[in-house]
């Protein structure tokens, strides 16, 4: 079973930044193309970013276009969210998500076969 595991969640002041990191483990993570979705209480997932498993192609919401970024590093097994320029609005539970070898559909969540536990990010103003 694919297991993915977040960290970095924080509460941080607004114009702060964060690094979430999302581990994989049993599978090969380098077929895997991976998404990260944000959820606050009440209100649907929403798509964040995502990498393409062949880590040629990002995409990131327009909410966070300019201040996030979507990275991967295959020797570590690990997908990376750099968030700078935080605002409250983007308080949240970020979850990671593994597709295998899928290059569409990688804003919606149903895309998804395995997700991680999440990490909390709160962002005060």
């Amino acid at each position: 079973q694919v297991k993915l595991v977040e960290s970095g969640g924080a509460s941080v002041r607004a114009r702060g930044s964060l690094r979430l990191s999302c581990v994989v483990s049993n599978g090969d993570f380098s077929g895997y193309s991976m998404g990260w979705f944000r959820q606050t209480e009440g209100n649907e997932r929403e798509f964040v970013a995502a990498i393409d498993w062949t880590g040629s192609r990002t995409d990131h919401a327009a909410s966070v276009s300019g201040r996030f970024a979507v990275f991967r590093k295959n020797d570590q097994n690990t997908v990376y969210l750099q968030m700078d320029g935080l605002k409250p609005e983007d308080t949240g539970v970020y979850s990671c998500a593994a597709a295998w070898r899928r290059l569409g559909g990688l804003r919606v969540w149903r895309t998804y076969e395995y997700w991680g536990p999440g990490t909390q990010v709160t962002v005060s103003s």
